[in-house]
């Protein structure tokens, strides 16, 4: 299992690119804007919670203020800390809260694959827009939580409560059973396979 725990000080090196975090490979989509306001797709090929390495056909200058729009992360911004022949890396920008967010989300994707839920082509995880629901447990206990993402089998939600591994929840109108415990939150897998209509109120 992934955790993004910040490196020790001794692990630290002095470069311009060091990386206070564990990177992971993420491979996600998205859109970024330079300093000049040129827009480009890219794919954002690793990153920690610290910094991203991108490919894209941007070909920034060191230093350069980025902006970009993450498939699953939202917006993210950085300056421009390596260059390289297929990209560039950029040193995030973000407060410790939004650090916490990122770490929650890279965490999802890094473990994905042991988190218990249908993970194929059929389920694409979601970044729902309306992101602010409840959490019911099965005695009527609501606990308000936030949506990291949404796939039609599943979701991971940020929520300061913990239910035992199994337990039976419904999120909004959806229901399911709690399959897995990370940093933020709780991953959730739904009872059946929802319809997208279903899900269009969070999206």
């Amino acid at each position: 299992m992934y955790s993004f725990q910040q490196a020790s000080p001794a692990a630290r090196q002095p470069q311009s690119d060091q990386r206070n975090f564990q990177r992971v490979s993420v491979n996600l989509s998205g859109r970024l804007m330079t300093a000049n306001h040129d827009e480009y797709d890219c794919t954002v090929l690793d990153m920690s919670p610290g910094d991203a390495h991108f490919t894209c056909a941007a070909r920034p200058r060191m230093g350069e203020r980025i902006i970009a729009y993450i498939d699953h992360l939202g917006r993210i911004e950085g300056n421009v800390a390596l260059l390289n022949d297929t990209g560039f890396a950029i040193q995030l920008t973000a407060t410790d809260r939004k650090r916490e967010k990122l770490a929650a989300q890279l965490t999802w994707i890094a473990n994905k694959h042991e988190l218990g839920l249908p993970e194929d082509r059929r389920h694409d995880r979601l970044t729902p827009r309306n992101t602010r629901t409840e959490l019911t447990l099965d005695d009527g206990r609501r606990y308000p939580c936030r949506i990291i993402d949404l796939s039609l089998s599943g979701a991971a939600v940020d929520i300061e409560v913990r239910p035992a591994l199994g337990t039976p929840v419904q999120l909004g109108s959806m229901k399911g059973r709690v399959v897995r415990h990370f940093q933020e939150g709780v991953a959730i897998e739904f009872s059946s396979v929802q319809s997208k209509e279903a899900l269009t109120s969070f999206l």
